[in-house]
């Protein structure tokens, strides 16, 4: 379970249905082209907040299809609805996911006993592993050691998507903890985390900067430093461009590039205007 993960992608169509099409595309081009380690499926970057459960069933269902046991697949069930969140992780555990991971809950504000009731109640009702997803700066649900020390103690909780510029807390948690799986969520902080001995990554630009990963994980595993900050350097040149251009639609725009049926973002997200899908023909040019 080491290594770099994608945070998937979807494939929606005009009117926000799946497109299994482009999905399987997608997959292929991550397994075979990225050559990434894992998926990482219906997260933030598969814009699972956006879509029914029977879609979210429906892509863990297509994915598994596709990348069959070529990767390690790991199922985001998270959900406000912790009925939902049950059934998700077991619909994902019996189509032979090999992990389920569950975003905090967020929008009310829950104190940790029941953040820590939230992911016993997932675990109570499904025979898989956790990994938690911490992403303060979008849930606004921020831990420390003492109360990750607490998750930990579920054996089944075996790591955590540590998505936070928090550094200070990141060393702490690898020094305290040696044998859970820490991985790395901001992409564009990749080296800085593998210097601290993080066990993987799991990034949307993974989706087309995936290889790129790879290598500088590896090179700060090896003590390549320098070489590992050089192509750190071109990465956040590239998120940096991603990110002025818009974030997901643009990624979508450089997958169809490559040949992908990306498709569009489901609504509210806006599609791009004419000159944004131009700009994010030159990025795919420029970085790919």
């Amino acid at each position: 379970m080491k290594g770099i993960f994608t945070a998937l992608m979807c494939s929606f169509d005009e009117n926000g249905r799946v497109n299994e099409k482009g999905l399987r595309e997608i997959v292929r081009y991550n397994i075979e082209i990225s050559k990434v380690d894992g998926l990482y499926v219906n997260g933030s970057t598969g814009e699972n907040f956006l879509i029914s459960t029977e879609q979210k069933k429906q892509i863990f269902e297509i994915v598994k299809d596709e990348a069959k046991d070529q990767v390690k697949l790991i199922a985001q069930v998270g959900s406000l609805n912790i009925d939902e969140a049950v059934e998700l992780a077991q619909f994902a555990t019996d189509l032979g996911y090999d992990a389920i991971s569950a975003v905090t809950p967020f929008y009310y504000k829950f104190d940790f006993q029941e953040i820590k009731d939230y992911y016993y109640t997932i675990l109570e009702n499904v025979n898989n592993k956790m990994i938690i997803y911490s992403i303060p700066a979008l849930t606004g649900v921020s831990m420390n050691l003492e109360q990750f020390g607490e998750l930990f103690e579920n054996e089944k909780v075996i790591g955590v998507k540590f998505t936070a510029p928090d550094f200070f807390l990141l060393e702490r948690l690898r020094h305290a903890y040696p044998d859970k799986l820490i991985y790395s969520g901001f992409d564009e902080m990749l080296l800085s985390a593998s210097v601290l001995n993080v066990d993987g990554a799991i990034g949307s630009t993974f989706n087309v900067n995936g290889e790129r990963a790879k290598q500088i994980f590896e090179l700060a595993q090896n003590g390549q430093i320098e070489e590992a900050r050089e192509l750190q350097k071109v990465t956040n040149d590239l998120i940096g461009e991603i990110l002025d251009n818009g974030l997901y639609q643009t990624i979508k725009e450089i997958l169809k590039t490559q040949g992908v049926d990306a498709g569009v973002c489901r609504k509210p997200m806006k599609a791009l205007e004419e000159d944004k899908v131009q700009r994010a023909k030159m990025i795919a040019e420029k970085y790919l």
